[in-house]
């Protein structure tokens, strides 16, 4: 068995709501991940840089500042992870609405999940302030509508909504914080059955073999969840998962895929910082397991959270687990 209480504990995870109100007309794409993330990316730069080149590569302050840790999070000199990577894996996943609406009349509401990821919980006045900014100020979409945070709730343990922020009076209260892992999975019905479901939300872009797959066996979502899991406590949590990441690898070959109901779905997205188009594709649907899959079920709830594969801070790579036909929400 996995243990709940260790090594997860080093992960510490603070998910939080917004509600956003439209003041125009909104006009957004039907996946809208990467339109709020690259809106709020914009003016996180806006509010935070102080130099005139803005170019972060050559920054002075680029150690202490917080657009690169969050945005381009690098790879500390001196770090056993990641070396050959330019980039660290962020400290935040953006949860837009998965609704296939697209236009919002004013005064209509639309809402995203965030989960903040260790030292990233620090930041969470820094997300709310940008994303006001951008209601305001710079507007988002096709048109540039505008809108107003109206307000930002703790997704507390148990399923609870409490309310820290309110546009109105623009306070943040306290009383928020960031959960452990004894708090965010629970066995609940999942831990006795034989099969379980994963249905993905977003399109997940998993590598196995140096190459995209559209395969998803147990064994190559386990790899792709723990190198993640273990890279954000790593880089956003100040300590390594203990693990033994090759018995783990091992026990997880021995589940069977007894169906695989998944399609690949193509987007594209506008990259401001690289001025290109880019196609992001990754499979959606739902894919069934057999075996001894429950020693693995801390992992799977954590990764209800943080998300799974490439372009998860966008949103992608959404799943919840599924059990004879009833979704679980971790």
């Amino acid at each position: 068995m996995i243990p709940v209480d260790e090594p997860w504990q080093v992960l510490k995870l603070l998910p939080v709501r917004f509600v956003l109100r439209a003041q125009t007309a909104l006009h957004l794409p039907r996946y809208k991940g990467s339109t709020l993330r690259g809106g709020f990316g914009a003016v996180f730069k806006d509010t935070v840089c102080v130099v005139e080149h803005r170019d972060c590569q050559r920054c002075l302050l680029r150690s202490r500042c917080a657009y690169p840790y969050v945005f381009d999070t690098p790879v500390p000199e001196g770090a056993t992870r990641m070396r050959k990577y330019v980039a660290a894996p962020h400290p935040f996943v953006l949860l837009p609405p998965l609704e296939a609406k697209t236009r919002y009349a004013p005064g209509e509401t639309l809402s995203f999940d965030c989960t903040l990821i260790g030292r990233g919980a620090d930041y969470l006045p820094y997300f709310i302030y940008a994303f006001e900014r951008l209601g305001a100020q710079h507007g988002l979409g096709k048109g540039r509508g505008r809108f107003a945070v109206e307000t930002v709730a703790w997704l507390a343990p148990g399923g609870q909504e409490v309310v820290i922020y309110r546009g109105e009076d623009q306070t943040l209260r306290s009383g928020y914080r960031a959960l452990e892992a004894r708090e965010l999975v629970a066995p609940g019905v999942l831990a006795t059955s034989s099969l379980l479901t994963l249905r993905f939300l977003t399109p997940a872009r998993l590598v196995y073999g140096g190459a995209l797959t559209d395969r998803l066996d147990f064994h190559v979502l386990v790899r792709a969840l723990l190198r993640r899991l273990a890279n954000l406590a790593y880089f956003h949590c100040g300590a390594a998962l203990e693990l033994d990441f090759r018995g783990l690898i091992a026990q997880a070959s021995e589940v069977e895929t007894v169906a695989q109901r998944l399609r690949w779905y193509d987007w594209e997205r506008y990259s401001a910082r690289q001025d290109t188009r880019m196609k992001l594709g990754g499979v959606i649907g739902k894919v069934t397991y057999r075996g001894p899959w429950q020693p693995f079920l801390p992992l799977l709830q954590l990764g209800t959270f943080v998300h799974v594969g490439k372009g998860s801070s966008f949103g992608l790579g959404k799943y919840v687990l599924e059990h004879d036909g009833v979704r679980h929400e971790a």
